[in-house]
C-alpha cells in the first residue's frame, strides 16, 4: 500500500478545536476526541471511543489539538535589519512609513539566493509555532525586476503571494510616475506570481484615489484586492474596501462608526495585526467593537522587518486577548478560520471532513494556555498536509 493512499487515525487528543459550524460553540471542541487523517485531508472527527480503524494509530499522549494557524499578512521578502530603529520607537520616537525605503535599498542588493534563504527560515519559524498557511506579500522591491523577483522568490513557499507594489513611493519618483509604473510594467511583470493585488492607503503613503486606481488595474489583470488602511489615522481605505467588496482590509488600527458599519454591512474581513501595536506603541484596535458589530475579524502577524517582527501566531493570539477585548476563543477563532476567511479559503482554518488535514499539536490540556501561557513554546508539532511538517 502507498503512503499517500494510507489512513492516520490520531488519538490521545484531550480538547480538538474543530471551528465546525456544525458542531456546538464557536469553536465545536470535541473532548477526548480522535481524528482520521487520509492523504492530506481530514476524513473523521469524533470521541475517540468511536474512531474507526485506520492503517497507522499516533498517539499524542493528552495534548490539545487546535486548527493550523492562518497567517494571512505578512512581509517576508526582504534584506536587512531595522534592529536601530525599533530601538530608537522604544525611547520614544513615533512610528512612520518611511523606514520602509531603507529595507528597500537592502532588499534590492540582495540576490535571489539570499531572500529565499531569509524566508525559508521565517517559514520555517512559522511552522513551529503552528502556521499552516500563510500570506506573503511584496512590496520591498518597488521596481518592476524587484517587485516581479520578490513575488517569484515568496512562491516557492505559498500560493497566497500578494503584488504590494504600491507600499510607498520610492525616493526621487512623483506619485502620480510612480502609479503609472505600477498598474503598467510593474503589474505586468508581477501578475504572473501573484493572486493578490494590495495597496498601502495612508498617509505617506497612498491616497484612496490612487489605491481605487491600483485595484482596479489589479483586477483587470485578475488579481484579487485586499488592503492596508486606518493603520495611522482615520482615512477613506476602510470604507474604499468595503465599496469594492474586497475580501478583507487590514490593519483598521482607527475606526469611525461609518468605518465599522461599512464593515458590518460589506462582509469584509478586518485583519487585526496586534504585533504592529506591541511593537510601535501604538493604540490596540478595538476588537470588542467589531465583533459587538458583527464584523468578520482575523488576526495575522504582518511579520516583517519594521513595524513588526515577529513570526509568532501563539503571540498575536495573547496579545488579542490581553489587549483588544478578545476572548480566548474569539481570538483562536480569528487566527485560524478568520484568517480563512481573509484568504478566501475554505479548505484550511477548520478539522472536519474534507478539509485539509492542518494541524497544531500543543503541549497543554487546552487551547486556552495559548493566552494563559504567554511567550511559551507549547506547539509541540504541526501537521501539514496529513503529516508533522
Amino acid at each position: 500500500m502507498s503512503t499517500t493512499s494510507m489512513s492516520t487515525v490520531v488519538t490521545g487528543i484531550t480538547e480538538l478545536v474543530t471551528n465546525d459550524p456544525a458542531r456546538d460553540g464557536l469553536l465545536g471542541v470535541v473532548a477526548g476526541a480522535a481524528l482520521v487523517v487520509a492523504g492530506d485531508r481530514v476524513a473523521w472527527v469524533g470521541p475517540e471511543a468511536e474512531a474507526p480503524a485506520a492503517d497507522l494509530r499516533v498517539d499524542l499522549g493528552g495534548r490539545a489539538v487546535v486548527p493550523g494557524f492562518v497567517d494571512s499578512h505578512s512581509h517576508m521578502v526582504f534584506a536587512g535589519d531595522r534592529g536601530e530603529e525599533f530601538a530608537a520607537r522604544m525611547a520614544g520616537e513615533p512610528y512612520a512609513a518611511g523606514g520602509i525605503r531603507s529595507t528597500v535599498a537592502a532588499t534590492r542588493a540582495a540576490s535571489d539566493e539570499v531572500l529565499t534563504a531569509q524566508v525559508a527560515r521565517l517559514v520555517a519559524e512559522m511552522r513551529r509555532q503552528g502556521t499552516t498557511t500563510v500570506e506573503i506579500k511584496s512590496g520591498y522591491g518597488l521596481s518592476v525586476r524587484d517587485e516581479a523577483r520578490s513575488l517569484a522568490v515568496a512562491r516557492q513557499f505559498t500560493e497566497e503571494t500578494t503584488f504590494l507594489g504600491a507600499h510607498v513611493v520610492p525616493t526621487g519618483v512623483t506619485p502620480e510616475a510612480y502609479v503609472a509604473e505600477v498598474t503598467g510594467p510593474m503589474l505586468a511583470a508581477a501578475a504572473p506570481w501573484a493572486k493578490w493585488i494590495d495597496v498601502f492607503c495612508e498617509t505617506g503613503a497612498f491616497d484612496v484615489d490612487q489605491a481605487r486606481e491600483v485595484l482596479a488595474a489589479g483586477a483587470a489583470a485578475g488579481l484579487r484586492g485586499r488592503l492596508h488602511a486606518n493603520q495611522l489615522s482615520e482615512g477613506g481605505g476602510v470604507q474604499l474596501a468595503c465599496e469594492l467588496g474586497l475580501v478583507a482590509v487590514d490593519h483598521c488600527t482607527y475606526l469611525s462608526e461609518a468605518d465599522v458599519a461599512a464593515l458590518a454591512g460589506s462582509g469584509t474581513v478586518a485583519t487585526l495585526l496586534p504585533g504592529v501595536e506591541f511593537s510601535t506603541r501604538q493604540p490596540y484596535p478595538d476588537a470588542r467593537r467589531l465583533l459587538a458589530a458583527g464584523v468578520r475579524v482575523a488576526l495575522a502577524t504582518d511579520c516583517n522587518p519594521g513595524s513588526c517582527f515577529t513570526s509568532s501566531m501563539p503571540f498575536c493570539v495573547a496579545l488579542a486577548v490581553r489587549e483588544m477585548g478578545m476572548t480566548p476563543e474569539e481570538a483562536l477563532y480569528a487566527a485560524t478560520a478568520g484568517g480563512a476567511a481573509a484568504l478566501d479559503r475554505d479548505d484550511v482554518g477548520w478539522l472536519g471532513v474534507g478539509s485539509q488535514a492542518d494541524f497544531a499539536v500543543l503541549d497543554a490540556p487546552s487551547h486556552l494556555h495559548l493566552a494563559y501561557r504567554p511567550g511559551v513554546p507549547l506547539v509541540s508539532q504541526t501537521w501539514v498536509g496529513g503529516r508533522p511538517a
